[in-house]
């Protein structure tokens, strides 16, 4: 067997057992890093400086409001399963 051959053979194995990997059900009910962030502290301009130009900054907006989502529910920041077939 040559090297090259080896080498196939290896990714087929590897490739055979992802593919018997399961899917996972994910739901969006654990708490996500983003959701954990807060406003830092606003920039402190020392004396003699120029202050910072307020037309610069950029405003975030306040989120619209959604009701709730159902716990269990799929998240929607991911893309929806595909099936082919029935």
């Amino acid at each position: 067997m040559t090297v090259a051959s080896q080498y196939l053979m290896a990714l087929l194995l590897l490739g055979s057992l992802t593919a018997c990997g399961k899917d996972a059900d994910i739901t969006c009910d654990d708490v996500q890093t983003y959701q954990l962030a807060v406003a830092g502290k606003r920039v402190e301009v020392p004396e003699g400086l120029d202050s910072l130009d307020p037309l610069k900054e950029v405003p975030l907006p306040n989120a619209s409001p959604r009701p709730a989502r159902p716990a269990g529910s799929a998240c929607i920041d991911r893309p929806p399963k595909v099936q082919i077939g029935e």
